[in-house]
């Protein structure tokens, strides 16, 4: 019997990478696979540039295999489908977040929660039938459909790019830890990339938002720019005792080492503080805080398709978008360089077509 023209042989792809810990990119060819039947391939047209990416070149979890091209903030247009697709078709425009793959099989799964299956693969930097995913610091990429999601007619391609993780990332915890009453009060702890979205969920909730920093000079674009309520100085004493006891939900953004004590402070009874910064070094729990006043901290990884998509159609209705610093591929170490220091507002995007399109 001869094979199917949808086998999956390897093709050529091209994009930027990292080759040792020094995290520093540089041009790179590298092969994918063909497009299956119930895959899609995807051109990519943007691609956030994450804090995990950051970590991920310079290895600072300790798991990166090199060569690695970055990358989980995608958005093109797709330019093949499989026999086997029935909800995507060529010039649609699509996303592609954090995951490629998952069992499928496993209770997580089960209930939509693939990004906590135990076999999740991700967009780049894991083992996969036989190679290792490479991410959208690229041309193009190929996606089983299951993990391709479509994306809002009425939300700019590039600053919606970094919704497929910054803005999943602060969603999903809010819809599962009940953030989302109108009238209660959610701090936000750091303004960055997930911390500026979170500022935009919460006001599209209709909730009191206080940004949380120890930056005194981010108040007046975190209220008049971005929308919040409120700002807490941090590094000030006087302004936190004055604001204990005030908060009902705390997402705490931060990605670097930072003490929870100060911030559980700012908790009501009963109040929540949940983690989705990824600090390359354990934080210390203060119990004490917790049982005298009943509160919880908890965390919460990126979220499933099913709701990754509700998050898009959310943005949709609310016109949510990411602020963000548009860059080409030649710019990127000078960007990662910048991320480092957060010098940045609030997101860079690398404009990968247009990068690639004179080469």
């Amino acid at each position: 019997m001869a094979k199917s023209h949808e086998t999956e042989l390897p093709i050529k792809a091209f994009g930027w990478a990292a080759t040792d810990t020094s995290g520093i990119l540089s041009p790179f060819h590298f092969s994918i696979r063909e497009n299956g039947e119930d895959d899609v391939t995807v051109k990519i047209l943007f691609c956030g540039v994450c804090h995990s990416d950051l970590h991920s070149v310079k290895n600072d979890w300790g798991f990166t295999t090199y060569p690695l091209v970055p990358g989980h903030e995608i958005v093109g247009v797709v330019t093949k489908v499989g026999s086997n697709v029935k909800n995507f078709r060529a010039g649609d425009k699509v996303g592609v977040g954090v995951m490629v793959e998952s069992c499928q099989t496993c209770e997580n799964c089960q209930q939509d929660l693939e990004n906590y299956c135990p076999k999740i693969v991700f967009t780049y930097n894991s083992p996969y039938k036989g190679t290792r995913t490479q991410g959208g610091y690229a041309d193009s990429v190929v996606v089983h459909q299951r993990y391709v999601l479509q994306f809002p007619d009425n939300l700019p391609l590039d600053a919606g790019a970094p919704l497929l993780c910054a803005g999943i990332t602060v969603y999903s915890p809010m819809i599962y830890y009940g953030m989302t009453e109108p009238g209660k009060h959610l701090g936000v702890a750091g303004l960055g990339g997930l911390g500026h979205v979170a500022i935009k969920f919460g006001k599209a909730f209709g909730l009191k938002v206080t940004v949380i920093s120890t930056s005194p000079d981010k108040e007046r674009e975190a209220i008049d720019k971005l929308g919040a309520d409120a700002f807490l100085v941090s590094s000030d004493p006087e302004k936190v005792k004055a604001a204990a006891g005030t908060m009902d939900y705390i997402i705490d953004t931060i990605s670097a080492v930072h003490p929870l004590l100060p911030l559980l402070g700012l908790l009501k009874l009963n109040g929540k503080l949940v983690t989705v910064g990824l600090p390359n070094k354990p934080l210390e729990l203060p119990v004490f805080p917790l049982i005298g006043g009943r509160k919880l901290i908890g965390g919460s990884n990126f979220g499933g398709i099913k709701e990754t998509q509700e998050m898009l159609d959310f943005c949709g209705k609310h016109n949510i978008t990411a602020d963000i610093e548009l860059i080409r591929m030649d710019q990127i170490n000078t960007a990662m360089e910048r991320l480092s220091k957060a010098d940045v507002k609030y997101r860079f995007v690398i404009d990968v077509a247009n990068s690639f399109s004179s080469l």
